[in-house]
């Protein structure tokens, strides 16, 4: 399995994941400076040994408007740990508006949590504090360093120094 690379912009600011074969194409066009290297792993040619690298930077500069993260089901998922963030339980996920949107709120990151069916159905069309349910975390508009830190934490460690986040 190929193992992917973290592009870095000047500023040291997460640009993109990309390819072994990319990195290193832009490494020898010398667009880019490798920070950081997989310690087990290599590139070998016919004659050569290369590092594999693990985190990239790029040597100019780039302006790259800033899309946010995708609200969707996935990645709502992914930021409350795929459980019910009432009971804990991972079986049954659904989607839940904490404040119900009769109530006015919105469908948003802070505003959107993940809850099993069961807690879902107690709540019903009330806020939380009305049927007694309290949220284990308050919910948050992840960044993108979020989603790379989750990625990193199961196949990349070498990438945690770079995302600004704790290691596990």
């Amino acid at each position: 399995m190929e193992k992917r690379v973290l592009v870095l912009n000047l500023d040291h600011s997460p640009v993109a994941v990309v390819t072994a074969q990319k990195a290193m194409t832009l490494i020898f066009l010398e667009k880019v400076s490798s920070l950081s290297f997989y310690n087990s792993y290599s590139i070998r040619t016919v004659d050569r040994v290369f590092r594999y690298p693990a985190v990239i930077r790029l040597n100019e500069y780039k302006n790259i408007p800033f899309k946010g993260v995708l609200l969707n089901r996935n990645n709502l998922f992914k930021r409350d740990g795929g459980e019910c963030q009432y009971c804990g339980s991972k079986k049954n996920l659904t989607i839940d508006h904490v404040v119900p949107r009769s109530k006015g709120g919105k469908t948003n990151w802070s505003n959107l949590i993940t809850a099993c069916h069961r807690c879902n159905v107690v709540k019903g069309d009330k806020t939380p504090e009305q049927t007694g349910l309290v949220l284990r975390t308050q919910p948050f508009k992840p960044s993108l360093s979020f989603f790379l830190a989750e990625y990193a934490e199961r196949k990349a460690e070498e990438w945690l120094p770079f995302l600004g986040v704790k290691a596990f």
